[in-house]
């Protein structure tokens, strides 16, 4: 089992900058990789980005490929994921999540990832 707590959301304005953490406890971090995933109101959860355990990989959606940047630090059991230039489309519940091994493959299905944080929200006014 493994716990994860996302922190950095918050109201900004269209053009901003945010920064996302996701602190994990609980199993070896570097056993996993990160993805991050977000929920608008109505609409279904979508990936936004993921990392593998190493960070030697990762993947973007297209809707924040350029704009936002996932990355890791093993030795203090988080994950980040910086957002620039953020559009009122971005606006939405963020979520971290963790999927058990260490492939070198960045996982971008949301079944695929075994654990989940409770999320953090994200505003963007235009």
């Amino acid at each position: 089992q493994v716990q994860l707590v996302e922190s950095g959301g918050g109201l900004v304005q269209a053009g901003d900058s945010l920064r996302l953490s996701c602190a994990a406890s609980g199993r070896t971090f570097d056993n996993y990789s990160m993805g991050w995933f977000r929920q608008a109101p109505g609409k279904e959860r979508e990936f936004v980005a993921a990392i593998t355990w190493n960070g030697g990989n990762t993947y973007y959606a297209d809707s924040v490929k350029g704009r936002f940047t996932i990355s890791r630090v093993n030795a203090k059991n988080t994950a980040y994921l910086q957002m620039n230039s953020l559009k009122s489309e971005d606006t939405a519940v963020y979520f971290c999540a963790a999927r058990f091994g260490r492939s070198s493959v960045a996982r971008v299905g949301r079944v695929e990832y075994q654990y989940w944080g409770q999320g953090t929200q994200v505003t963007v006014s235009s």
